[in-house]
């Protein structure tokens, strides 16, 4: 039987993180030192899961928002060097 190459699909990187915002027209978060780490997922379906979890249990703060980061689309191979 002939060995067949795996295919190697890109990985994803989705990070949801989230805070108490300054106010709630923008998001600017109160205190940087403060934003909460909450995981890094996989999936967007993962990582959506974790956000509506947190999301749900800090519903009685209105300023307290989750964001979900596609930071597979953030990651420059060439890092920052290039830009300077």
């Amino acid at each position: 039987m002939p060995h067949t190459p795996e295919v190697e699909t890109p990985q994803l990187l989705h990070l949801v993180i989230g805070g108490e915002l300054r106010h709630l027209d923008a998001p600017v978060f109160r205190d940087l030192t403060k934003v909460e780490f909450v995981g890094a997922y996989g999936s967007y379906a993962e990582a959506r899961q974790a956000w509506k979890a947190r999301a749900q249990a800090t519903v009685d703060n209105a300023l307290m928002r989750y964001f979900i980061l596609h930071a597979h689309k953030m990651i420059d191979p060439r890092g920052d060097d290039h830009a300077h």
